[in-house]
């Protein structure tokens, strides 16, 4: 009598015929382009640091006087404000949004200050405070939006972008703040307008206050559990919600910390201009987001510092003052500009398909 035939699986009858291999994995790449492509992804600070060196070396050798302390003044005062939207801009690019309201923050916040100290004749610190709450104000209403109407970022600063100069223009009256009255009866206002000489360069308290803040900001984003929840919501909000990060707490906390930030700026604006106009730094909205692409900080959240921002507004202001001084015509110099951008962005991208 015939044995019944063995029924074997497909895979049983596959089996023999594997690839008996052991797995092995390629060596990491170990040319130049790939170790240079690892570190500037490990330290994107380098980036700006680099093109701010190339840059003063550059220009120093093209301009005579570029290497000058009265230049070098000079570049530091025209980027304090710039610098400290930045600041508040690239929190909010951390985690993957943007504010385009800033500018108008900023100027409300100063003609609060400035309408209060000096036709209302309320004590300037008083003042103060009512323009930093103002604009911490604005801020958070950009962060309750977002958060609650699970608007987009970029729809909610562009209205209220549009929002808060209306109500600029009618608070004010269109009218400005001269600086004679300021400097009569509300100084304080003034407090930023001073200079430190490091030098022969004169360094204003505003840059020196700048400084500060930025190390300040720093701290809070490198050394405490919000700066990593902030970080962690840009790389992946979902991921951070799993983690038990409060995604739309923290959300909020940095709309209003921008907002107050740049409430801070116009107050530094006032010493550095003398005089409070409804229609100043209106450029600062794309500015300070130049400085912030610049300085290493991915328009998709997740990565970047204040440091690289900070650099990257002193690299606005280098090109700006160097190019003058080459006697390159004004548009050049914008062109230079997006220029920078552009190949800000393009570097980003590249760092990034090195860690997919």
């Amino acid at each position: 009598m015939t044995e019944p035939t063995k029924t074997i699986s497909d895979f049983e009858a596959k089996l023999a015929e594997a690839d008996a291999t052991v797995a092995s994995f390629a060596a990491d790449d170990r040319t130049l382009l790939a170790v240079v492509r690892r570190v500037l992804g490990r330290n994107p600070t380098l980036i700006p640091a680099l093109v701010l060196l190339v840059s003063l070396v550059a220009f120093g050798l093209i301009a005579d006087n570029f290497m000058t302390p009265g230049t070098i003044s000079t570049i530091m005062k025209q980027i304090t404000v710039v610098s400290i939207v930045a600041i508040a801009q690239t929190l909010v690019i951390l985690t993957a949004g943007i504010d385009l309201s800033v500018s108008a923050m900023l100027v409300f916040s100063s003609l609060v200050m400035g309408q209060t100290a000096v036709n209302m004749g309320l004590p300037t610190p008083l003042s103060i405070i009512l323009g930093l709450v103002a604009g911490t104000v604005m801020g958070l209403l950009n962060g309750f939006l977002i958060t609650r109407l699970r608007l987009p970022p970029f729809i909610v600063t562009l209205g209220t972008l549009s929002i808060f100069r209306a109500l600029l223009k009618f608070y004010s009256g269109s009218q400005s703040v001269r600086g004679a009255d300021i400097t009569e009866q509300a100084p304080g206002l003034l407090a930023f307008k001073g200079v430190v000489d490091i030098g022969g360069a004169q360094i204003t308290y505003g840059v020196v206050a700048m400084l500060i803040l930025a190390a300040i900001i720093w701290y809070m984003l490198n050394k405490t559990a919000w700066g990593r929840h902030v970080y962690a919501i840009g790389d992946d909000p979902e991921a951070a919600t799993l983690s038990g990060v409060k995604v739309e707490r923290t959300l909020l906390s940095v709309y209003g910390l921008a907002g107050f930030i740049c409430a801070f700026g116009g107050w530094v604006a006032i010493g550095r201009v003398g005089s409070i106009t409804p229609i100043g730094f209106e450029d600062v909205n794309l500015t300070s987001i130049t400085a912030v692409v610049i300085g290493g900080t991915s328009l998709f959240g997740g990565r970047g510092s204040i440091i690289g921002s900070v650099l990257g507004a002193i690299i606005v202001g280098v090109f700006n003052t160097g190019l003058s001084l080459s006697g390159v015509d004004d548009y050049w110099r914008e062109f230079a500009a997006g220029c920078l951008v552009i190949a800000a962005v393009s570097i980003d991208q590249w760092l990034r398909r090195a860690t997919k």
